[in-house]
């Protein structure tokens, strides 16, 4: 009678996989297209290496979003700068709007602050 050799235990080496293919996976999941269970059965990945992914991928999202102070503020600045432009802009719109109907719809429609704003606007414009 023969007794059975001992062979050697090895790991299945791991296979290498895109950072794409990861995104892919991550993204199903996160979408709810499927689970993260399913996932693994689908790609024949432990959802243990898939959680580690959606831990590294949050870690390299929060990375990649970090602002500093100066370069928000200078955004904001810029924002702001923006938005003074678009409100100067329908300020003169409706100041055209009013000339051409007769009508002082800015007093009777908007706030009492702007509705003066554009008053005054008026006036320069008329000078």
């Amino acid at each position: 009678m023969e007794t059975p050799t001992k062979q050697a235990c090895r790991k299945n080496g791991y296979q290498k996989v895109t950072f794409e293919h990861k995104l892919f996976v991550i993204d199903q999941i996160n979408n709810g297209q499927i689970s993260a269970n399913f996932a693994s059965k689908k790609y024949n990945i432990s959802r243990a290496t898939i959680h580690y992914w959606m831990k590294k991928l949050s870690n390299y999202s929060n990375q990649k979003t970090f602002v500093s102070k100066d370069d928000e503020i200078k955004k904001l600045k810029e924002r702001i700068e923006d938005l003074e432009g678009i409100k100067e802009f329908q300020q003169e719109v409706i100041v055209e709007f009013e000339k051409v109907t007769g009508e002082e719809l800015s007093k009777k429609y908007l706030p009492e602050w702007l509705a003066n704003e554009i008053q005054k606007k008026k006036k320069k414009l008329l000078k």
